[in-house]
């Protein structure tokens, strides 16, 4: 092939064939735009084709037909949005290559802000974000808007613990980004990889800059894994699990499965992580699996949680002490795991007993790990971040306290809200008017009121459905004649198991805000 490199992030060459793919793969390119019409010439390929074997080589693919010297503003627009879009390094082809090159020559000349301005641009496509942009374009459906996401994959992380528990099939925690992202958005395939708030600007990793009126901040958190020497290279092995990762919540089914007594630790770290209660739904399902199985009572059953409480909302706390009772758990409160050997199954835990801060070493048969949980590293070196590392919101308008522009919600938030999907529910509708706002010149006119829910899954068939806000406060969407949050319940299995799936793919990534309207902030105030 004859490929001609124009700049770092665009190369131009004559016409692209499905046997050139692998040649143009080694060449570090990931993208491919095509110039030229369908049917320009005989025996061309149509784009279609190009666009098949592209994507089965990986690579991304735009068509962008250009008349061959007819090219245009028009042309220059379309091409400068493909750009903006496509992961670079971009291979633009016609058919001799230079129809490629005047038309992308011409969209830079149109400047920075006709390439990559957006209205309003979102980081991150997992829940919250892409929860976000529906609800952004179902109020307001012209509104340019774009989603910077460089996974393929969207997953339903609340499902992960079903998995781990044998109820749900990993494959139905999964979708494709390309089919969430809602029709008017565009779909920007990277990563962010710095903030400039003062010239309203992102930096892709592969140095795409892209400008906006507005900005939405939700990229998620990190799971830390490597903060717990030995962790990293233990999982998926030697009895090794832990249900935040995809691939591994289905090894925690197969242990579960096979365990016939033993000594079974299960861990929790340190405040934020992602939804407080997931550790433990881990153990009780695994409790009350072996329970009716008549091997609960040759298994040594541990909780090692680094946190001074069992759950952080006192009214639910009962219910699951009355659990622990029941399986027999030794639970160890203030402990937490700081290394872990695979191969010689023996995790060690940092204990605090008062003044006293020890050492304790635990054999394991299987053990249920929960990383730590910090803000993503690209965040947290950011003028958006908190002391936290996460970013500096206002916790009722979820708007930056220094930028007027910028919005975060989901885990990313430096919010003090339990860090859940439901959370995300309730914030998007907030996000969406107060983004809307912001870009009217507008100040915020909606509140989020730190609402998010834990279902605390204590056997298979009941739950302890937590409902809470900002400090504590409950704030239960059932009346308590139909649902009592603080005791188990039957209903509330049904609600996890039946109605939340579709709620959550069917509404809440649709921008339907099903029990989710945001409150109203009283221009008065």
């Amino acid at each position: 092939m004859n490929i001609k490199a124009l700049t770092p992030a665009l190369s131009v060459s004559p016409q692209v064939h499905p046997a050139d793919m692998a040649e143009i793969v080694a060449s570090g390119l990931r993208s491919i735009i095509c110039n030229r019409p369908d049917g320009e010439e005989r025996g061309q390929p149509a784009a279609a084709e190009i666009a098949a074997a592209a994507k089965a080589h990986g690579l991304d693919f735009a068509h962008v037909p250009v008349v061959s010297g007819q090219v245009g503003a028009g042309d220059a627009a379309a091409m400068a949005r493909a750009l903006a879009a496509l992961p670079a390094p971009v291979l633009a082809y016609c058919r001799s290559g230079a129809r490629s090159a005047e038309v992308a020559q011409l969209a830079a000349t149109l400047g920075e802000g006709a390439i990559t301005r957006y209205e309003i641009v979102v980081i991150g496509g997992g829940s919250a974000g892409i929860a976000a942009a529906a609800s952004i374009l179902r109020r307001r459906p012209d509104v340019s808007l774009a989603i910077v996401e460089p996974s393929e994959t969207h997953y339903y992380q609340p499902g992960f613990t079903m998995v781990g528990g044998g109820i749900f099939s990993a494959e139905a925690t999964r979708r494709s980004v390309e089919e969430l992202v809602p029709a008017q958005a565009v779909w920007i395939r990277g990563a962010a990889a710095s903030f400039d708030p003062g010239a309203n600007q992102v930096t892709l990793a592969d140095g795409r800059v892209l400008a906006y009126g507005v900005l939405v901040v939700s990229p998620g958190l990190k799971l830390d894994w490597d903060a717990i020497p030995g962790l990293a290279a233990a999982l998926g092995a030697n009895g090794v699990t832990s249900n935040y990762r995809y691939d591994l919540a289905p090894y925690t089914d197969r242990l579960v499965r096979r365990f016939r007594g033993g000594r079974a630790l299960f861990t929790q770290p340190g405040m934020p992580i992602k939804c407080a209660g997931a550790p433990q739904k881990a153990m009780y399902l695994a409790c009350h699996r072996w329970e009716g199985e008549g091997v609960l009572g040759g298994a040594e059953v541990q909780f090692h949680t680094a946190t001074p409480t069992l759950f952080g909302v006192a009214d639910y706390v009962p219910a699951l002490e009355s659990y622990i009772a029941r399986y027999g758990i030794d639970l160890h409160l203030e402990s937490r795991l700081v290394s872990i050997d695979g191969t010689t199954k023996t995790a060690l835990f940092e204990q605090r007993r008062g003044d006293i801060l020890r050492r304790v070493e635990e054999r394991f048969d299987m053990i249920h790990v929960v990383p730590p949980q910090v803000a993503p590293d690209f965040i947290a070196a950011s003028p958006l971040a908190a002391a936290s590392g996460f970013v500096a919101v206002d916790e009722m308008t979820l708007r930056h306290p220094d930028y007027a522009n910028i919005f975060a919600l989901g885990d990313v938030a430096a919010t003090t809200n339990a860090k859940t999907a439901a959370a995300a529910r309730k914030q998007a509708p907030v996000v969406a008017l107060n983004a809307l706002a912001a870009l009217d010149g507008a100040a915020p006119v909606a509140a989020y009121t730190g609402y998010g829910s834990c279902p605390l899954t204590v056997e298979a068939g009941r739950i302890v459905l937590a409902e809470f806000g900002y400090g504590g406060k409950l704030m239960p969407t059932f009346p308590k004649w139909l649902i009592d949050g603080t005791r188990p319940s039957r209903l509330s299995w049904l609600l996890k198991e039946k109605l939340l799936p579709p709620l959550y793919w069917h509404a809440m990534l649709r921008g339907r805000e099903w029990l989710a309207a945001p409150a109203v902030i009283d221009p008065q105030r």
